[in-house]
């Protein structure tokens, strides 16, 4: 669909080094992910998902790519994850916080498992946005409260596509 999300483009806008470690929350079938993990040649991405046949989806994917720096993960973000904690230089949350019943559970998972300075990059549907689910979205207002009261300091906000903001917090 012309102008619709552009993941790589926009990890292109977050000058990524090549040795971090990202943790993709929500990852579906790696949308994210995939790219994620070319741009981390030398990281490694953490995909996780609640739902096994996503994850075998991605998995068949990055095996038909010769992607080798994935590991998958059958988790719930909203109930906590297994994830070392100050791990991950990055933690995405694409499409995922209006699928979610605690919105803070997740972004204080996020927070927990991000390193000193590591990042959070939200991406999710815009209010006013024609298409898309009309159920559960969170305004970008909501979403800089919650991660301030977390005590995640907001370094930038975007228009990530047509129907959809992106935001980025820093631990």
């Amino acid at each position: 669909m012309e102008g619709f999300l552009d993941p790589t483009k926009i990890l292109k806008e977050m000058r990524l080094r090549r040795n971090m470690t990202a943790i993709d929350f929500g990852c579906g079938s790696g949308g994210w992910a995939i790219p994620l993990a070319k741009e981390l040649e030398e990281g490694k991405v953490i995909a996780i998902d609640i739902l096994e046949e996503p994850l075998s989806a991605l998995k068949a994917r990055a095996k038909l790519e010769k992607i080798l720096n994935i590991e998958m993960v059958l988790a719930d973000a909203e109930k906590g994850t297994d994830i070392f904690e100050n791990s991950a230089d990055l933690v995405l949350m694409t499409n995922l916080l209006f699928q979610c019943e605690d919105r803070k559970k997740v972004m204080e998972e996020g927070k927990r498992v991000l390193k000193s300075s590591g990042r959070i990059l939200i991406i999710d549907w815009s209010l006013d946005s024609p298409i898309g689910p009309k159920e559960g979205r969170v305004s970008p207002e909501d979403v800089k409260t919650l991660a301030q009261d977390i005590g995640l300091k907001n370094k930038k906000e975007f228009k990530a596509s047509p129907y959809h903001y992106g935001l980025i917090f820093e631990k």
